[in-house]
Formats: C-alpha cells, sequence, structure tokens
C-alpha cells in the first residue's frame, strides 16, 4: 500500500512539472497557467468567387415521345427498353400488305402513263395528233407519278425509325396491337450532354453571362459534383416571380443526370480577390460575428467581423480582418479575450518534432564527445 501512495505522488509531481513547462513560466512568473491548445491559421487573400444557388430540372439535349402516324397493326418491333439507337434505326415496323398491293398498282398504271405518252411524243413530232392530245397525256402521267411517291410515302410512314441517337425508355407496344397515332411507342432521349433551367433573382441578371461555371449536385449521386456552363439566359423576366430563367449545358458522357431530375444548382460569378476563413472560426452570438485574433505574444482577443458569402465551409469576410492577422480556427469555445493559446495545428506540430529530434540528435552527438573525453586519461 506505501508503494501506491508513492507512485501517485511521483505521477502528480510529474504532471505538475509538465505543466508548469507548457504554461512557459515557474511560479511568480508572468503567467502561472497553462496554454489553451488550439488550432490557428494566417488569413490570407485567395481567389474567390460569389455564388447564386437555385434548385434546377434536368432536360435531355434532344428528346421525343414516339408515336405512329397512321392506325395499324403493329407487325415488328425492332428493340427492346433502354436500348441505345443510332439516327435513322428502325424501331417498329407496322403492316404494309394493302399498302404495297396499292403501290404495285400505282407502279403499273404509271408505267403504262409513261409509255403512252412516249408514243404520243412521236406522233406530236410528225404532227400527226394535237399538241393538246400530248399535254393531256403528260398531265395523266405526272398524276399516276405522284400517286406513286403518295403510296410510297404511306409505306414509310409504317416504318417508324430513331429521328435521332439516343437511349430509349421502357418499350410500351407489341406484336400484333393496333397501334393509334396516340398511343405511345417509347421515349427517346440524347444523354450524352443534358440542360439545366433553373430560375435566378433579377438582381443577379447584370453577373450571368454565357459561358459562365456552373456546378450542381444531386441527391442521386450523393458526393459527386457535376460542372457545367451557362448556355443562354431567357430572354423574358417573369412578371410574377421577378426571377428569369437561366439554362446551363453540362456533359454526361457516363449518363449519370436523367432528364426530369432535381438538381442543387450553384452559378458562380467572375473570381476576385478576398480575404477567406473556415467557417468554424466565425464565432456567432445573436446578430454579431466575431473571430478570435492571436497578437504576438499568443494573447486572444475578439476581432468583430462581417461575413459576406459562404461556400464549402469557408466564409468571406468582408470587414474587421486585414491580410497577415494570425486567427483561431479550432477550439474557440474554450477561448475568452485574454486567454494565452498555443497553436497545435498538424503542420506546426510536424515542425515542433523534427527540430526536437534534430536537437536530441545534437545533445546525443554532444554527449558522446564528452564520454570520449573523459575516456581518453584512463587510456592514457
Amino acid at each position: 500500500m506505501p508503494s501506491r501512495f508513492l507512485a501517485g505522488a511521483l505521477a502528480l509531481a510529474i504532471t505538475g512539472l509538465a505543466g508548469w513547462g507548457r504554461g512557459g513560466s515557474g511560479p511568480g512568473g508572468p503567467g502561472a497557467a497553462a496554454a489553451v491548445p488550439v488550432t490557428t491559421t494566417v488569413v490570407q487573400p485567395v481567389a474567390w468567387s460569389d455564388t447564386v444557388q437555385a434548385l434546377g430540372t434536368a432536360h435531355a439535349r434532344e428528346s421525343v415521345t414516339l408515336t405512329a402516324k397512321v392506325s395499324e397493326i403493329v407487325d415488328q418491333v425492332h428493340f427492346e427498353s433502354g436500348q441505345q439507337v443510332k439516327a435513322g434505326q428502325p424501331l417498329v415496323t407496322l403492316r404494309v400488305n394493302a399498302q404495297q398491293a396499292a403501290l404495285g398498282e400505282a407502279q403499273a398504271t404509271l408505267a403504262e402513263a409513261e409509255e403512252h405518252y412516249r408514243r404520243l411524243q412521236g406522233l406530236a413530232a410528225q404532227q400527226l395528233v394535237a399538241r393538246s392530245t400530248l399535254d393531256a397525256q403528260r398531265a395523266l402521267r405526272d398524276v399516276a407519278a405522284a400517286r406513286v411517291r403518295q403510296m410510297q410515302s404511306d409505306i414509310g410512314d409504317r416504318h417508324v425509325r430513331a429521328p435521332f441517337a439516343g437511349v430509349l425508355g421502357i418499350r410500351q407496344v407489341s406484336p400484333g396491337a393496333l397501334l393509334t397515332p396516340n398511343a405511345v411507342i417509347a421515349t427517346l432521349d440524347d444523354l450524352s450532354s443534358m440542360y439545366v433551367d433553373f430560375q435566378v433573382p433579377e438582381s443577379a441578371l447584370a453577373a450571368i453571362t454565357p459561358g459562365a461555371r456552373v456546378g450542381a449536385t444531386t441527391a442521386a449521386w450523393p458526393g459527386e459534383r457535376f460542372e457545367g456552363t451557362v448556355q443562354t439566359v431567357d430572354a423574358r423576366v417573369d412578371p410574377n416571380t421577378r426571377a428569369v430563367t437561366v439554362r446551363a449545358s453540362f456533359d454526361n458522357p457516363q449518363q449519370r443526370l436523367r432528364p426530369g431530375m432535381l438538381l442543387d444548382v450553384r452559378l458562380f460569378r467572375p473570381e476576385r480577390q478576398a480575404l477567406v476563413v473556415p467557417e468554424i472560426s466565425v464565432v456567432q452570438v445573436g446578430r454579431d460575428s466575431f473571430v478570435y485574433r492571436v497578437d504576438a505574444e499568443g494573447k486572444v482577443s475578439q476581432a468583430p467581423v462581417k461575413a459576406g458569402v459562404r461556400r464549402d465551409g469557408k466564409a468571406e469576410i468582408v470587414e474587421g480582418l486585414q491580410a497577415g492577422d494570425r486567427i483561431v480556427v479550432d477550439g474557440t469555445g474554450k477561448l475568452r479575450p485574454g486567454v494565452i493559446v498555443a497553436d497545435v495545428s498538424p503542420a506546426k506540430a510536424a515542425t515542433d518534432a523534427a527540430e526536437a529530434a534534430a536537437d536530441a540528435v545534437e545533445d546525443a552527438g554532444d554527449t558522446d564527445d564528452t564520454a570520449e573525453d573523459a575516456a581518453a586519461p584512463a587510456r592514457n
């Protein structure tokens, strides 16, 4: 039992000596209290840009709902749901039996009219028939040719093709079904790039120009940021909301953005130099904001500041600080004006460790030299 009391007393003595050393003064010194460990940073101007935040809706660059122009039975379906298709690729073929028969009849009529016209043309050259007879036959030939083109177009309407390259939606038809002009075959979207439409207040209109940088995030892909540019600004301001619609373009090579998605959009204004600090260093008390500024002696004081734009864990300081000021970043909750602080940031800790290691090596060298000098008389 006495040994336990002796060990406890020794531990308390060592702890007291360590605390006395960290305080930077002994009994009777200028500051008996230990310095409060905090992390600090030096405020320096950095490139900064204001942002306008809004909610936007994604749209495909090209989008269409595929339907048929005529009412007919579906003969063949040439695609599957979600398939990537090329422009002009056949998608649905409708029955064309009646139209093929009508086309054959029209082609036969055209051939007969053409042959009759050539015979009359030869007779007209010999002045054996009236010129009006030749003109009438030419008109009949042209009508027959027009009828052939009409039937060919009618057959073409029964072959539904992709108007552009893109991704098909869910298939809505099957072979044998009666397809009407109001029936949906599928949707087709070009997802190689996307449009995102969002509204901004008219007060920000002067700062929005085509080509401005835009960032967007979506709940579908947490932690991922999509980069785009402003393509156009609507020519009209909504008189009800006093907002203007902005359209941004986003490359979508992996097709992660889909039409109809809701995105959190941030429009970046042109960059400028500003004093930016970590947002956690700004202490908010009611409507007032301040930071703890550290002087050359390590003493902190409250510096009232005016914060501007806050983004990504950082805050712009509009008033209250100057370049070169050192402020407390982490540990503000245990501070009050006049407290002495000690920086324990990783960078400073690494520097102190390196200096301590260098001093240890140097002390070890001095010790070896002393031992060698002491052993020299004994050898002699």
